[in-house]
C-alpha cells in the first residue's frame, strides 16, 4: 500500500510540475478598441463638451435676460453625466491600437485640416505629447465635474474656458497645424518679452 501511495504522490507531483511548466499564452489586452478617434470625438467628446458649454449661458433679448443654468437635481445630474463622459473619453483617446479614422476616410475640410493618415503619423511620432494633450482635457473636464458636484454655476462656467483651451491646443497641433490660427499661436508663444 505504501508503494502505491508513494507512486500516486510522485505521479501527482509530476502532473503538477508539468502543468506549471507549460508555456502559458501571453495575456492579451483587456481592451478592444473598435471605434476611431474621430468616432469618439463625434460621439462623446464634442457632444459632451457642447453640453457643458451650453449648460450655463446668459441670453439678452427684447424679452429680457434669460439666465440658463442647471437648477433642478435632474438638470445637475444630466450635466454631470456629460462631464463624466468627457472625463472618461480622454482615456479612450489614448488607448494603444486606436486609429484616427477608418481607412479611406478623409478630412472634413481638407483646405484647413490634415488628413487622418497625417494626423495619425503625428500622434505616433510623439505619443507622449498626444497623451499630455488628452490629460490636459481630462484635467479641464475634472474642474467642470468638481464644480458640478459642488453645484457651483460660476465654477462650471469658468471651467468651459479650460476645456476650450485644451481642445484647441490639441487641434492646433494635430488637426490644423498649418492654419493661420496655428501660426498666430506659434508667433504669440515666440514673442515673449524679456
Amino acid at each position: 500500500m505504501r508503494t502505491f501511495t508513494s507512486l500516486a504522490l510522485v505521479g501527482t507531483a509530476v502532473l503538477v510540475a508539468t502543468a506549471c511548466n507549460r508555456t502559458q499564452p501571453a495575456p492579451s489586452s483587456a481592451f478592444r478598441p473598435t471605434s476611431t478617434i474621430k468616432d469618439i470625438m463625434d460621439s462623446v467628446v464634442d457632444p459632451s463638451a457642447d453640453a457643458l458649454w451650453e449648460s450655463v449661458a446668459t441670453t439678452v433679448s427684447a424679452a429680457g435676460i434669460d439666465e440658463h443654468q442647471p437648477r433642478t437635481p435632474e438638470e445637475w445630474a444630466e450635466v454631470r453625466r456629460r462631464a463624466v463622459s468627457l472625463v472618461e473619453a480622454t482615456n479612450l483617446l489614448v488607448m494603444e491600437g486606436r486609429h484616427v479614422a477608418k481607412p479611406g476616410e478623409k478630412a472634413e475640410n481638407e483646405e484647413v485640416e490634415l488628413g487622418p493618415e497625417e494626423i495619425e503619423k503625428l500622434i505616433n511620432a510623439d505619443r507622449a505629447t498626444w497623451i499630455d494633450n488628452a490629460h490636459a482635457l481630462n484635467d479641464a473636464a475634472m474642474v467642470a465635474l468638481k464644480a458640478i458636484d459642488a453645484k457651483n454655476v460660476m465654477g462650471l462656467l469658468d471651467a468651459g474656458e479650460g476645456i476650450d483651451n485644451a481642445c484647441e491646443n490639441c487641434h492646433l497641433k494635430y488637426w490644423y497645424p498649418l492654419s493661420k490660427q496655428a501660426e498666430k499661436a506659434k508667433e504669440g508663444a515666440g514673442s515673449v518679452k524679456k
